[in-house]
């Protein structure tokens, strides 16, 4: 998901000025179209429908390193069925959960979930697109294959009603190719889920990887980065696999962990897998059941000013021509895993018959995290900016990211001292992914 601003004009002057932009990029996988077999809702009292679904899958890193958390976002374009009841449904209550099948060189399946979130659908009018996430562990180098697997439209409308759809013919076709290589990372454990979601009090069954021959390994619900109280063992065989049931009762659950020792770390354990509980629970005789919404929003950047003034440099001294970048503030309200980052390139500096190349603009970054934001900002490096690109800030992917961010940097031009007097100006753009 990328946010795109804008262009900023950099000037300067061998006496001169300077601006700065945004630009927006995303990544590009093939939406594919299979053979989907959905069940109504029984209460319906019609028959399965069997028909086409167009789906795509996107991820945050292409070329991950062994050890790596890719994210993943599956994406159902078209679902192949509609509302199967004439009963129009409101907004904001269809939660989907499904999996991506992975192939190649990591063979197994993710997780993945969305929000409760969709535009109103008529009575039997087609169910509109929704997206949901995951998160898996690159355990193999080599290419690894991710195709749409099956789904679930659960609806929470005067009653609780499911519509699982699943691949005629799996796998369904690839959306979407990683290509892992070799890394310093030496954790390669991993778990997959048995089902995306549940209602309060189901088990869900948790398989492992790559953990200890032999050890005691913990499953535990996650809600956001914080552990809940839903808590299993399990025992991991002589090749370091195991598989565990986990007992969800905690309704904020967005997630399950499993790990080695007492406690949760990156280096001993794997997940979060996404899961999500469904609360069907009945509303009592003479109650009512009072709800309340949070949406996900978008991730978005803005910036104070598109011009940058740097100083004067006198002719045939040379020097750096020295101002501040205009004020960039990033605003993350998707309410994901995912993080995101800031990067810039510049053009070169064009005048009088001559220019200065790209390479001799440099920055040094500085990033603030508003208080109460879910994710930590850090700055980029000092350094070059060039035509080629740097990056100015970033946030980790995580349980659960999100905030506002404030991002500056300080920029200096170096100037050639045979550079002819004159106005000479560039273009620095900034891309937030």
């Amino acid at each position: 998901m990328a946010a795109l601003l804008g262009a900023t004009a950099l000037a300067v002057t061998t006496g001169g000025a300077l601006a700065a932009p945004a630009g927006a990029a995303s990544a590009q996988s093939a939406a594919v179209d299979f053979a989907t077999h959905c069940v109504p809702p029984p209460i319906a009292g019609i028959p399965p429908i069997d028909g086409t679904t167009t789906a795509q899958i996107t991820v945050d890193k292409a070329t991950p390193k062994v050890g790596d958390t890719v994210t993943v976002t599956y994406t159902v374009v078209k679902p192949a069925a509609n509302n199967p009841t004439q009963l129009p449904l409101p907004a904001d209550i269809m939660t989907p959960t499904g999996k991506v099948t992975l192939g190649g060189a990591q063979t197994g399946d993710i997780t993945v979930a969305g929000p409760k979130k969709n535009d109103p659908v008529p009575g039997g009018g087609a169910f509109p697109s929704f997206s949901m996430t995951g998160t898996f562990t690159v355990t193999s180098p080599g290419a690894i294959t991710l195709s749409p697997g099956d789904y679930n439209i659960h609806t929470s409308y005067i009653l609780e009603l499911d519509t699982p759809c699943t691949v005629t013919n799996p796998p369904a076709p690839v959306s979407e190719t990683v290509t892992a290589t070799d890394g310093s990372e030496t954790n390669t454990r991993a778990i997959s889920l048995g089902s995306a979601s549940g209602s309060p009090g189901a088990g869900v069954t948790v398989t492992g990887s790559n953990f200890t021959p032999g050890a005691t390994v913990t499953l535990a619900g996650r809600s956001g980065a914080a552990q809940t109280e839903d808590k299993a063992t399990a025992t991991a065989d002589g090749q370091g696999a195991f598989s565990g049931t986990l007992t969800v009762n905690d309704k904020t659950t967005t997630g399950v962990v499993a790990y080695e020792g007492g406690s949760w770390s990156d280096s001993k354990g794997a997940g979060p897998a996404a899961y999500v509980v469904i609360d069907d629970t009945p509303v009592p005789e003479g109650s009512q059941k009072i709800k309340a919404k949070v949406t996900a929003g978008t991730l978005s950047m803005s910036q104070a000013g598109d011009n940058v003034d740097l100083g004067s440099v006198e002719f045939g001294s040379g020097g750096t021509a020295d101002g501040d970048l205009q004020t960039v503030t990033v605003e993350d309200h998707r309410g994901g895993t995912a993080g995101w980052s800031l990067t810039g390139k510049v053009t070169d500096f064009t005048g009088p018959g001559a220019s200065i190349p790209a390479s001799q603009l440099s920055w040094t970054p500085a990033c603030v995290t508003k208080d109460g934001s879910s994710s930590t900002c850090q700055a980029g490096s000092a350094g070059s900016v060039g035509s080629e690109g740097a990056t100015l800030a970033s946030a980790p992917n995580g349980t659960l990211t999100g905030g506002e961010f404030t991002v500056d940097a300080k920029l200096s031009l170096k100037v050639p001292a045979p550079t002819p007097p004159g106005s000479y100006a560039g273009v620095l753009t900034l891309t937030l992914t």
